[in-house]
């Protein structure tokens, strides 16, 4: 059901300074920036293996731009740091549903836009084990997947 852990949310206050921090620290580069304003957000991935075609896991860095933004609370409840984990697959509305059936409350009824042309779902952070966690399904194929499986 799960292919790899996609990426690891941290939440920051200065996107740019984060990016500079990530890149001077452990050479990460930027794979992708973009505006979420549903999610009220400004982000960066930082690819950390992999290639963006196939495997790679990165670290997403998320600024708020909105002060209702759950990462603009998350901030002022908890300051900077990981804000979720998201695993990837292949079909995250069929992960949803077989992790719904094991009474984990899923926060999306449907699957909505993510980032990187993804579709995402959160599962509720009581149901486990207190981290708030991210499924998503690449805009491309699963890179673990065969064609047609």
């Amino acid at each position: 059901m799960f292919t790899r852990i996609d990426h690891v949310g941290i939440a920051c206050r200065d996107l740019d300074a984060a990016v500079a921090f990530y890149r001077s620290t452990y050479g990460f580069e930027v794979a992708h920036e973009e505006v979420n304003e549903e999610q009220g957000v400004r982000e960066a991935m930082l690819r950390v293996n992999g290639t963006d075609d196939g495997g790679a896991s990165y670290l997403q860095l998320l600024e708020p731009i909105r002060d209702d933004s759950p990462v603009a609370r998350f901030l002022e409840r908890n300051g900077e740091g990981v804000h979720h984990v998201a695993f990837g697959t292949g079909d995250v509305a069929g992960a949803s549903a077989a992790v719904a059936g094991r009474g984990v409350r899923v926060l999306d009824a449907e699957p909505r836009p993510g980032s990187m042309g993804s579709r995402i779902a959160f599962l509720h952070p009581k149901d486990c084990g207190g981290v708030l966690t991210e499924l998503v399904q690449a805009a491309g194929p699963e890179p673990d997947r065969e064609p047609g499986s």
